[in-house]
């Protein structure tokens, strides 16, 4: 993709990034793996890191998409293996992570999330980055009993149209299962509902808890005690990162 000419650039963002880049130049470059079951926080966590470290944000999924949309020559070979309905190998996933990292927004490090899944791809992401000079600094580790997420997850009820959340417990509607605003019927998610909850979350602790044993072994997991409050939880996030 040719570079934008800079002179078509309005100064207005030209100032910000030069300023993001003054603001990064004395950062710490960190490489961080986020881990954690759905619902865990890593999601609202993850953006506060990314602007605190000015670290770039590598979600596989998306990326993936994306080499596929621009062609690449990696995005050629997943798309061939998608169309076949087999699943994307390792090393391409691994391949796309290295490309990314070229860019100018991963220079001081990144926050991986999703991805290593299994203990063979977090040897060959460590595998890569060692080609690369650089290791894992950070694996956090949002901990969070079951039956907590049970209880965040499936309690969560959206208004359809608008988007709005509620939550039986910590944000509820003024009346039960309808809009506040519209007075409309609230539905679940179908990925909200306890069977679906308990599927997701025993694949989760089958697949990530050998990743998680395999960090341990080089003592750079640090355990967040992801049911506190999201401020508790960033203030952990900061000192596990700096330790």
């Amino acid at each position: 993709m040719a570079a934008t000419n800079l002179e078509d650039v309005p100064s207005v963002d030209l100032m910000t990034e030069l300023l993001r880049r003054m603001k990064c130049a004395n950062k710490p470059d960190k490489r961080l793996i986020l881990v954690g079951p759905p619902g865990s926080g890593k999601g609202t966590q993850s953006p506060i890191i990314k602007d605190e470290y000015c670290l770039c944000h590598l979600a596989t999924g998306d990326m993936l998409r994306a080499a596929v949309a621009a062609k690449t020559p990696l995005g050629v070979k997943a798309k061939e293996a998608m169309d076949k309905g087999e699943l994307v190998s390792d090393d391409l996933v691994v391949g796309i992570i290295d490309e990314a990292l070229k860019k100018p927004s991963c220079q001081k490090g990144f926050i991986l999330d999703g991805f290593p899944r299994t203990v063979v791809q977090a040897q060959k992401l460590d595998e890569m980055l060692e080609k690369r000079g650089a290791k894992v600094d950070k694996v956090l580790n949002f901990a969070i009993d079951d039956a907590v997420l049970e209880e965040r997850i499936t309690g969560r009820w959206i208004h359809p149209s608008s988007g709005r959340t509620y939550h039986t417990k910590f944000a509820p509607p003024k009346v039960p299962g309808v809009d506040d605003v519209t007075g409309e019927p609230l539905i679940q998610r179908k990925d909200d509902t306890a069977a679906v909850l308990k599927s997701r979350l025993e694949a989760f602790h089958r697949q990530t808890e050998p990743v998680i044993d395999y960090y341990n072994k080089k003592s750079i997991v640090a355990n967040l005690p992801a049911e506190k409050p999201p401020q508790e939880v960033t203030a952990e996030v900061k000192k596990a990162i700096s330790s």
